[in-house]
């Protein structure tokens, strides 16, 4: 099978498109002819094996340990491992796994659910990780309320267009922060407000809410509180930039050690292994309507350094999806 290897870290100069094994389902595995795969900064971060600490997370200290770079993943199951239940041979699926930029891959039964019927493979693909890490954030994490006033920063990305419809169909009055260019995009999602970073900051103090996601990772903590209520919540998803050795995971710890001593809740949130009652939930809010899922670009399996040096530019709106 094709497939977008790596035998090093670094820039996406470091991965090809190579012939190698089909791989073969485990225990509680499925085999999934892969249709589409999402692209998130989760990719790059394992490709580049950036920031360090990445790798003694068991990711592989000098090299990759798994060859085939992807997460995201949609497509139909081509065999299932034993001991599988809950899928057969020609269901529609999508979630995650090691390795989607292929044209098969092996997923755990558990990482997985049935397609939406109402989307394509190109739009499933683009949901699991950037739509549970969204989920967890706002549901889990901060405890989103009927009427509170929610604020999402970088509202026009892969995290942040999700926030914005769970949000909105969590029943929040959301504002959304993103570039001027973007605006529309986010209004058509849901926002009820939204603001241009570039001519308003949005924590000088002016406006108050219940609930701040920050996946855009540039303001200090301490702004970021300003724009709280008394009792508010602060959950700070993922962090990009930073030094070498944990990345902009810096104010992620940072939120953890003073959380304690503060009147307000801080939560730091990095993207994670989902579970299939995950997808379960979005599933329902996207065949219902209410979370669509938002797709900037396609690309084909051999342009995935493409895609990757698009998606470090900054410019993406939603997701990048890879066909196949």
């Amino acid at each position: 099978m094709k497939a977008i290897v790596q035998d090093t870290y670094g820039p996406p100069a470091v991965l090809r498109l190579e012939e190698t094994d089909r791989p073969v389902p485990g225990r509680g595995e499925v085999l999934i002819r892969v249709h589409a795969a999402g692209v998130d900064q989760g990719v790059w971060h394992l490709m580049a094996g950036m920031p360090y600490a990445l790798r003694a997370m068991g990711f592989g200290l000098r090299a990759p340990k798994v060859r085939v770079r992807g997460m995201d993943v949609a497509g139909q199951v081509e065999a299932v491992g034993p001991d599988v239940t809950r899928f057969q041979p020609g269901d529609e699926v999508y979630g995650s796994c090691d390795g989607s930029f292929a044209e098969y891959a092996c997923a755990k039964e558990d990482a997985l659910a049935p397609k939406p019927r109402n989307i394509g493979f190109a739009e499933a693909a683009a949901v699991p990780v950037s739509a549970c890490t969204a989920l967890k954030a706002l549901r889990d994490s901060g405890r989103v309320e009927t009427g509170q006033r929610v604020l999402v920063l970088g509202a026009s990305g892969g995290v942040g267009t999700f926030a914005v419809q769970l949000a909105k169909a969590f029943g929040a009055h959301v504002t959304g922060v993103c570039s001027g260019a973007k605006a529309d995009l986010v209004r058509s999602i849901g926002a009820d407000e939204v603001l241009d970073y570039a001519h308003t900051d949005p924590t000088d103090g002016s406006r108050r809410y219940d609930l701040i996601l920050d996946t855009a990772g540039n303001r200090p903590v301490s702004r970021l509180r300003r724009a709280l209520t008394a009792r508010g919540t602060l959950v700070i998803v993922g962090g990009e930039g930073g030094g070498r050795w944990i990345g902009g995971n810096e104010r992620q710890l940072g939120v953890l050690l003073m959380s304690p001593f503060v009147g307000h809740r801080l939560r730091a949130l990095a993207a994670m292994e989902h579970h299939h009652s995950d997808l379960q939930v979005l599933t329902e809010l996207i065949e219902a309507g209410s979370v669509t899922p938002v797709v900037d670009r396609t690309y084909p399996l051999a342009e995935v350094p493409d895609a990757i040096r698009y998606l470090r530019e900054g410019h993406v709106r939603g997701k990048i999806v890879i066909r196949l």
